[in-house]
């Protein structure tokens, strides 16, 4: 009896020493299960919260100037830039179809660096300067009114200010610099300027149909002057500040000390094979094999399936659509900006690929009888290049959506590396009583010089 019960007793202690192994063994195995889970909790948290710091950061711009210096991230910035277009366009990416006729950075003594006529210091500018004006605009506050007072105010005291050849709709702005804005999305707008303060930094644009200025405060960093600093004062200065009598009329014209400007030389971009080429790769004919029919004076006239082309010795282009359009349906219901910006592209692959160091800038859009035309000119040097006839660089025209028809004129320039004296702008200001303009006009001569209009 009593063995047994010895036996019976050491089997239950086995049993009872099994038992709380296993339990340790198991709360062991919870506790690293619930160990495991903490971790990965911290480094999900970790993800999220520096997916989030950097998604801030693209959202504010915070790495642009970065990514600009460094030559494989800059095509990531523009990547990067073009997906929020992308999202805030309902899957168009909207790329800038003009840059300003001229910059102005304003340092802390009121003195003004402008750039207006040498191209390559006004897109260097640009690059470093347009993620300011982006960033002021997409964290405006509710903007409101102001008096011109303090539009000048603005343009006086340190800051940016851009100023375009021609008057864009804010909306179009807002697809072209990546940004949505409170300012009213239907006005017009030439100028923009940005002004730093100690505490708050603030944004004004003008409404050039109405004339009147709107101001917001930003989020903008006042820490963003710094990046300027290296823009030292060419003396630069706005109409109004020359307190010349007839400024009134243009207030707004940058003055520069300049005198000097190119000549060009004007020619065509190509044969009429070659420009006929890039013609239908740009508007989507490459795979078709049209019928190319030779014409007088070296013309040729170009029938496809459901389209025309018609191409003369001066390299001027008239695209018309002859099939039918999609179904109802299928046509996509596109924006004043995207609209421009299908046309934008169709222009760099023609005329904009075979200028030369002339620039094809957006110019205007107009509607008329259920078509849309988009309207595009040369630029050169910061002048405007008046064609033949008074024809404009490109027109295409949309209905529905759709791209009927298109005017394209090809032409190329090319600086000859001598110049011309114009008059001293002040006395230009003076004489025209009021805006002026440089302008180059081809006349098919080929030698370009500028002359003040």
């Amino acid at each position: 009896m009593s063995t047994a019960h010895s036996t019976g007793s050491e089997a239950t202690r086995t049993d009872a020493a099994g038992a709380d192994s296993t339990g340790a063994e198991t709360s062991k195995e919870s506790a690293d299960i619930a160990k495991t889970a903490i971790e990965a909790g911290k480094t999900a948290l970790i993800l999220i919260l520096i997916t989030s710091a950097v998604l801030l950061g693209w959202r504010t711009r915070l790495f642009n100037d970065f990514f600009r210096t460094v030559p494989f991230f800059g095509n990531v910035a523009e990547l990067m830039r073009g997906s929020a277009a992308s999202a805030e366009t309902g899957g168009a990416v909207i790329r800038e179809a003009a840059r300003p006729s001229h910059i102005v950075v304003t340092d802390e003594a009121g003195g003004h660096y402008g750039v207006k006529y040498d191209t390559d210091a006004r897109n260097s500018v640009y690059s470093r300067t347009s993620s300011i004006i982006s960033e002021a605009l997409d964290s405006a506050s509710e903007p409101q009114e102001i008096s011109e007072d303090e539009w000048r105010s603005a343009l006086s005291g340190p800051g940016v200010h851009f100023s375009y050849f021609t008057p864009v709709k804010l909306s179009v702005l807002d697809g072209w610099l990546s940004t949505r804005t409170p300012f009213p999305a239907d006005i017009m707008v030439r100028y923009v300027c940005v002004a730093f303060g100690g505490d708050i930094s603030r944004v004004y644009v003008q409404d050039s149909g109405s004339g009147l200025f709107y101001g917001a405060d930003t989020a903008l960093s006042a820490g963003k002057a710094q990046d300027l600093e290296i823009y030292s004062a060419n003396e630069a200065m706005f109409a109004f500040e020359t307190k010349i009598k007839t400024a009134e009329n243009a207030p707004y014209a940058l003055i520069m000390t300049d005198s000097d400007h190119p000549d060009v030389h004007a020619g065509p971009s190509g044969t009429s094979e070659e420009l006929l080429g890039e013609v239908l790769t740009a508007l989507g004919h490459i795979d078709e094999t049209p019928t190319v029919l030779p014409e007088t004076d070296g013309a040729l006239r170009c029938v496809g399936t459901q389209f025309n082309i018609t191409l003369d010795a001066r390299g001027s282009v008239l695209y018309r659509r002859t099939g039918s359009l999609p179904p109802v349906e299928e046509r996509p219901a596109l924006s004043e900006g995207e609209m421009i910006e299908q046309a934008r592209v169709i222009i760099e692959g023609t005329i904009g690929a075979a200028c030369g160091n002339a620039e094809v800038f957006f110019e205007s859009l107009n509607y008329s009888g259920g078509y849309c035309s988009v309207y595009f000119g040369y630029y050169l040097a910061g002048g405007r290049v008046h064609l033949p006839d008074g024809a404009d660089a490109a027109r295409v025209d949309f209905l529905s959506g759709v791209v009927t028809g298109a005017e394209l004129f090809f032409r190329s320039f090319s600086l000859t590396g001598e110049s011309t004296k114009l008059l001293p702008e002040r006395q230009a200001l003076a004489a025209a009583g009021g805006g002026f303009m440089l302008y180059y006009s081809d006349t098919g001569a080929g030698l370009m010089q500028p002359f003040w209009h």
